[in-house]
């Protein structure tokens, strides 16, 4: 493999923070010893309980907590960017939080944050989910500069929303982190990933969450890395792991110099 290379973590996250972030622990080091310079933690990481509202109870103040102690620990720890697919974080609703994404540059200092905008409903039978009883959307996308080029930040649900991406412009890499449902997940999942990867000419990256949780939620996993021609890279079906590919500014500049599609916009 030639140019950047990143990970994607996939993860079987609990009830239990001190677990989960000894899991993580151990597949951010794997990614590390794999060569990575930017690694990506799912959503939810640090906690998936029996209920939503348990999340609110774990809500960390904005720059203090265990989830947050444990991103900057683990930038520092391996040199690399370390991205938080979300940490639940304090907002003025006491019912509600953030549903936040932070990034940390390899000294461990924050360097960006994004709060997710759009917010997963769904029913289906017995399955019923409403984030927004629980979680405060965001307003703004965010991106930041790594030394591969810009990198875009979603969550979940929030890449059936192209204008979110193309509100940031020409980007290097997107961002995934999820914790997609097996239903949607099969329908869905692995189609709009590579649409993102296809429309907006770079590389996405997705961490998923993987398998049956407390309270029997099933998420469906499938972590990736999808080029900008749309082809994935690098993946893993299910189980926790780790899934290691390279950004390749190249492959980028020969895809948008054959199709050069993002020139061609006419509406902006």
């Amino acid at each position: 493999m030639n140019g950047y290379r990143v990970a994607a973590i996939q993860m079987t996250s609990g009830n239990d923070v001190a677990a989960n972030l000894a899991s993580a622990r151990a597949l951010v080091a794997k990614a590390a010893e794999a060569g990575a310079s930017l690694v990506l933690l799912p959503e939810n990481f640090g906690l998936i309980a029996l209920h939503a509202r348990d999340k609110v109870m774990a809500r960390e103040r904005d720059g203090d907590g265990a989830q947050q102690a444990f991103l900057s620990e683990m930038a520092r720890t391996h040199g690399l960017y370390v991205i938080g697919g979300s940490v639940p974080l304090a907002c003025d609703d006491p019912a509600r939080a953030r549903q936040s994404l932070l990034v940390h540059a390899p000294d461990g200092r924050r360097i960006a944050r994004y709060d997710k905008i759009h917010l997963f409903r769904f029913t289906h039978g017995d399955e019923d989910y409403d984030e927004a009883k629980t979680i405060v959307g965001g307003s703004a996308p965010s991106a930041f500069d790594a030394p591969c080029g810009r990198v875009g930040l979603s969550i979940c649900y929030d890449v059936r929303f192209p204008e979110l991406y193309r509100a940031l412009d020409e980007l290097t890499l997107i961002v995934v982190p999820a914790a997609f449902t097996q239903r949607t997940g099969r329908a869905h999942w692995e189609i709009l990933l590579r649409a993102r990867a296809i429309e907006n000419q770079c590389y996405v990256l997705a961490a998923a969450q993987t398998g049956k949780h407390p309270g029997g939620r099933r998420t469906f996993g499938h972590s990736m890395l999808v080029d900008p021609w749309g082809d994935i890279v690098a993946s893993q079906d299910e189980g926790e792991g780790v899934v290691v590919g390279d950004v390749d500014p190249a492959r980028i500049a020969d895809v948008r110099a054959r199709l050069p599609a993002l020139a061609h916009r006419t509406l902006r």
